[in-house]
């Protein structure tokens, strides 16, 4: 195989099956494909603000891959396909920093599960993002990477913590990304960068190798430009692992033919889809302007529309669960000093702190990042006790029962899905924080529940909004059958105009 040919192939908007075809067609080699990423990144990421660190190895990798290919053929699904990984998956080859100054320089010794996973499917880690720091807030500002921009409009907020991921994905700076979710963050920097993204079932996925926040909310999920291509990454991230015992709820969660399986353009028709009314519009009148709520609301009630159109049943209003009751279950306050100092005791000799506290005490942390920590207490709690706080078992209780009430409703109702704004109101401009009373991302993050994330349309201003879809436990074939078919339907996915062609730039 040559690059004599790479003129033939648009990285621009290509999807996995379009890589695979490209190279399989020999209208491109995975080294070259890498090149016209990497001159991607480099024309443009001074502008979006998205990428911390480059892999030095990514050329060589691909050339690796290209050998293979040329004597037996592509190694796995996602051969020769660049991949963008937000900086809080372990990676034996880079640095892993979580965007802080401090963890500048640690590198760990193997990779994440989900990284392993990749690389053995034959994805070729691109480069690693920028993310809220310690993936604690909603911005995606960092004091190793700075403020991350919204790729439709550099003057607003990408959302967080995977921030960096959506815009570069957006951006076309890799075909795929991965993020992670404790609460809405592989779901609302999607919707504002018009993306898929998922937050598959508690179990699903492996955690190990991944900074944590929260033990019973984090998981790793997908950012993709098109379900398809989410799909194609859950089949290669999701699996047992040993190192983390949740997974094995999931072992057998996985069907037999692959998510892929189920991209029914169909999938919509007899669906019975519920909307979560209560939670369009603005939660807190204090958070935002109405008018920025009513504007995402008019691109949803369309949304609506275009789904009754395709065929499914809507059902609306339904009633999950009271609000109060789901935030009275957040339990990461509890939870984050107690995981993240395990992490770093699982790194010893490659991280130089042994505690969040002592990396808070360096002064190096974001300002708007240390103040959340501050305001939040996070620093007063006792981790190690945490089986004897019987405010924190009792909130773990009220999970139990919420997960319980959603799928009764479920089956109440006989739904496939319920249906709400994965934000309120449209990303926020700078230096403005994106307010969190208006990312209902908690249903999922508290019941373990999966959720997926597409786009639905843009606001008369151009900024995109997302509808997210939230399904019964380990029912990701479905809500990819009900996803795929709103997309193929409604096709609203459309570049940012400020990152096109490089040619045509």
């Amino acid at each position: 195989m040559t690059t004599t040919s790479t003129d033939r192939f648009d990285p621009v908007e290509a999807t996995v099956d379009d890589v695979r075809t490209a190279i399989s067609d020999e209208r491109i080699t995975a080294e070259a494909l890498v090149k016209r990423y990497l001159e991607r990144i480099d024309a443009y990421d001074d502008d979006l603000n998205a990428i911390l660190t480059v892999n030095d190895d990514a050329l060589r990798r691909a050339r690796r891959l290209d050998a293979r290919f040329a004597d037996e053929g592509p190694v796995g699904p996602l051969h020769g396909v660049p991949v963008i990984l937000k900086d809080n998956q372990d990676t034996h080859d880079m640095p892993t920093t979580a965007g802080s100054v401090a963890l500048a320089e640690a590198r760990p010794a193997r990779d994440a599960f989900i990284v392993e996973r990749l690389r053995e499917a034959g994805a070729i880690v691109l480069a690693k993002a920028n993310l809220q720091e310690l993936s604690f807030g909603v911005d995606t500002i960092s004091s190793l990477g700075g403020e991350t921009r919204n790729a439709y409009d550099l003057d607003r907020r990408p959302s967080g913590s995977s921030g960096g991921t959506a815009a570069a994905v957006a951006a076309n700076m890799a075909t795929i990304g991965t993020g992670t979710d404790t609460c809405s963050s592989v779901r609302s920097p999607p919707a504002f960068n018009a993306l898929v993204g998922v937050r598959p079932t508690r179990g699903l996925v492996s955690r190990t190798g991944i900074v944590p926040l929260s033990d019973t909310q984090d998981t790793a999920g997908p950012i993709a430009r098109t379900v398809a291509d989410a799909a194609r990454m859950l089949d290669v991230m999701a699996g047992y692992d040993p190192e983390d015992p949740v997974t094995a709820r999931g072992a057998d969660a996985v069907p037999d033919d692959g998510y892929v399986s189920h991209l029914d353009p169909d999938g919509l028709e007899d669906a019975r889809i519920g909307i979560l009314r209560e939670w369009f519009g603005l939660q807190d009148e204090t958070a935002a302007p109405k008018a920025d709520a009513a504007a995402v609301t008019t691109v949803l009630e369309d949304a609506i529309a275009d789904l009754r159109a395709a065929g499914a049943t809507v059902v609306d209003p339904v009633e999950v669960v009271d609000g109060d009751t789901l935030r009275s279950a957040r339990v990461v306050g509890f939870e984050f000093v107690r995981e993240f100092d395990r992490y770093l005791a699982e790194h010893g000799g490659e991280i130089p702190y042994e505690s969040l506290r002592e990396l808070y005490e360096t002064g190096s942390i974001a300002p708007a990042v240390a103040s959340r920590i501050d305001d939040a207490g996070i620093l007063d709690g006792d981790g190690e006790s945490l089986d004897r706080n019987v405010d924190y078992l009792r909130r773990l209780q009220r999970r139990q029962r919420l997960e319980n009430a959603v799928l009764a409703r479920f089956v109440e109702e006989d739904l496939d899905a319920v249906m709400y704004p994965p934000s309120t109101v449209p990303p926020v401009e700078r230096p403005d924080h994106q307010p969190f009373s208006e990312l209902p991302c908690e249903l999922a993050a508290h019941t373990g529940l999966p959720a997926i994330v597409v786009p639905a349309g843009s606001t008369d201003d151009g900024l995109p909004v997302g509808m997210e879809l939230l399904g019964r436990r380990f029912a990701e074939p479905r809500l990819f059958e009900v996803a795929y078919s709103y997309e193929q339907a409604t096709d609203h996915r459309r570049p940012p105009e400020r990152f096109g062609d490089l040619e045509a730039s």
